[in-house]
């Protein structure tokens, strides 16, 4: 086994039951062994500990999403909601749909004032922006995949929670940054504010949350979306204008869907269907950029960068006209995706110049989405695979704390078009199909993506970002089948996003600058970022062997069984 370790924090402390040995592992090339890639050493290291004990991928990615929800508080979490896709060895697919939902007193003019202006900060901060979560019902729904119980497969994430951790450097940043939004939106302590500034290697321990932990290891399902903690969620949205109600909890459901499938160059491509937008424009992408045998090209060279913006660029246009929960729209993806319809949407298409947004498609504004999502790949020995993206939306969520509980409550509602053609957090524009209704879910980016090679796990693959998320999977994808790069090179390479509105591409710091002159020339604007997304990634070769890679953006982290 190959690993190359990028940092290891050894911190002296008198309670050696506390987890302060923090190891980073970037990369490992292994056989025959499960792997997990999440964003935080701990919780990669939790779900890598199940799979020891003899769980399979499912119980591995249910122990990891709990343990995130401690080490990982900025979009880990039990207060939020997320998607699954799983392919198991036997050749089943299967996803589960565990995103939040909208209040039943939620209605689709909440956010708008009497004179019809919307107010983005009642959807984006505070107990108002609050949808149902969904990620503890996913993970219970996730049991029947599992070989091992839901006692075992929380009592990690229980452990961190208390005994307490030591926090890397990036995470005393952002408690320390996000301070005076903690004390704005919670009037009771909790344990992420503190008089001092949080330093790396401090220890934080969530007494709260672990009982709140324990509840559910007692009580299952229960334990959550009723009694103790269900009341307390719901007392806290009563101390301001909260609407989720403990019937809202109780009645709250998973969908299993079926999953979205398609061929890419004899690969197949398994993906989330709608309310996530993130299959549908995989697919659309591509397909496009199939048709201009982007292969010809090098990754990150002017012709195939062109290629790419051009079909993100299309697909983000259908994304704010058509995309929606299935359950209360009209479902139009096989024709979103098929051949005839993309082919005709790619006539527009010239090297010689940008496609201007008029030529795509009328211009409505796509609702923006946050980038503080998590995602974790896992594989096991036996060729399980499963990928999982969960969100609380912003960094943080809401900001709320539930008092008594310990956990963040998600922000989810922004990702609604809260008002047509208002742009949300993350400058997606939306239409009607994602208008608010009670019940109704939210429209996602999220991708969580698995891809088969002759009916087997060839990539198992996804990425936080918002709306740079399905395009950063695109780019991962073509990075390996087109441009033959190996996994490292796929994950740690600068990449570039669009998304039709606003018309500037995105690219991040030291993408290659004649490119992107050569671009600006033709017409595109051109923008600098810091980061887009955090991918976690695992190819297996034809001979079995497994090459996982933790993004080098973050503190992300591979463990191995």
């Amino acid at each position: 086994m190959k690993k190359i370790i990028i940092s290891f924090i050894l911190l002296s402390c008198s309670l050696s039951a506390q987890y302060t040995d923090i190891n980073i592992v970037k990369e490992v090339k292994v056989k025959n062994k499960g792997v997990v890639v999440s964003a935080h050493p701990l919780a990669s290291e939790a779900g890598a500990k199940i799979l020891k004990m003899g769980g399979n991928a499912y119980d591995a990615v249910v122990a990891t999403q709990y343990a995130l929800a401690v080490v990982y508080p900025q979009a880990g979490n039990i207060g939020g909601g997320g998607f699954l896709v799983g392919v198991k060895n036997n050749g089943e697919k299967f996803t589960l749909d565990y995103r939040e939902t909208a209040p039943k007193n939620a209605s689709k003019n909440m956010y708008l004032s009497k004179n019809g202006k919307a107010n983005t900060d009642l959807s984006q901060n505070g107990r108002l922006a609050v949808g149902i979560p969904g990620s503890v019902a996913g993970f219970f729904a996730t049991l029947k995949h599992c070989k091992l119980p839901m006692e075992k497969l929380i009592q990690p994430a229980i452990d961190l929670a208390e005994k307490g951790f030591a926090i890397t450097e990036q995470e005393a940043r952002l408690l320390n940054s996000h301070k005076e939004y903690f004390q704005k939106y919670n009037k009771t302590s909790n344990a992420f504010v503190k008089n001092e500034v949080w330093k790396s290697g401090d220890i934080l321990i969530q007494k709260e949350l672990a009982e709140t932990l324990k509840l559910i290891q007692k009580s299952g399902l229960k334990g959550f979306y009723e009694g103790k903690t269900a009341e307390l969620l719901v007392s806290e949205m009563k101390k301001e204008n909260g609407i989720i109600t403990l019937e809202d909890l109780k009645n709250y459901k998973v969908a299993e869907r079926k999953a979205l499938e398609f061929d890419y160059k004899g690969n197949n491509v398994i993906s989330m269907p709608l309310p996530s937008s993130g299959g549908i424009l995989l697919a659309q992408m591509l397909k496009m950029s199939g048709y201009e045998n982007l292969e010809k090209y090098q990754q990150n060279s002017t012709q195939a960068v062109q290629i790419m913006v051009e079909a993100e660029r299309r697909a983000f246009a259908d994304r704010a006209e058509y995309m929606g929960d299935p359950d209360f729209i009209q479902d139009k993806t096989a024709y979103l995706i098929s051949d005839d319809y993309l082919k005709n949407r790619w006539k527009s298409f010239s090297f010689s110049k940008a496609t201007p947004n008029s030529e795509v498609e009328k211009v409505i504004n796509q609702p923006k989405e946050s980038t503080e999502t998590t995602h974790i790949s896992v594989i096991d020995k036996d060729g399980n695979a499963a990928a999982v993206t969960t969100t609380l939306n912003g960094l943080y969520g809401s900001k709320v704390v539930v008092s008594g509980a310990g956990f963040f409550l998600n922000n989810e509602m922004d990702d609604f078009s809260i008002k047509p053609g208002v742009s949300n957090m993350f400058g997606a524009v939306g239409g009607e199909a994602n208008a608010i209704q009670p019940n109704k879910r939210m429209l996602s980016s999220m991708t969580p993506t698995i891809v088969l090679k002759n009916g087997k796990p060839y990539m198992v693959v996804g990425t936080p970002g918002g709306t740079t998320i399905p395009t950063s999977v695109y780019q991962s994808i073509v990075n390996v089948i087109d441009f033959k790069l190996n996994t490292n090179m796929t994950v740690n390479s600068p990449k570039f996003h669009h998304q039709w509105l606003p018309e500037t591409v995105s690219f991040e710091k030291n993408f290659p600058e004649t490119t992107i002159k050569d671009l600006e020339k033709l017409g595109y604007k051109a923008e600098r970022v810091n980061q887009l997304g955090r991918t976690e990634m695992i190819v297996i070769d034809d001979n079995g062997n497994i090459h996982a890679v933790a993004d080098g953006r973050g503190d992300d982290s591979v463990a191995v069984e």
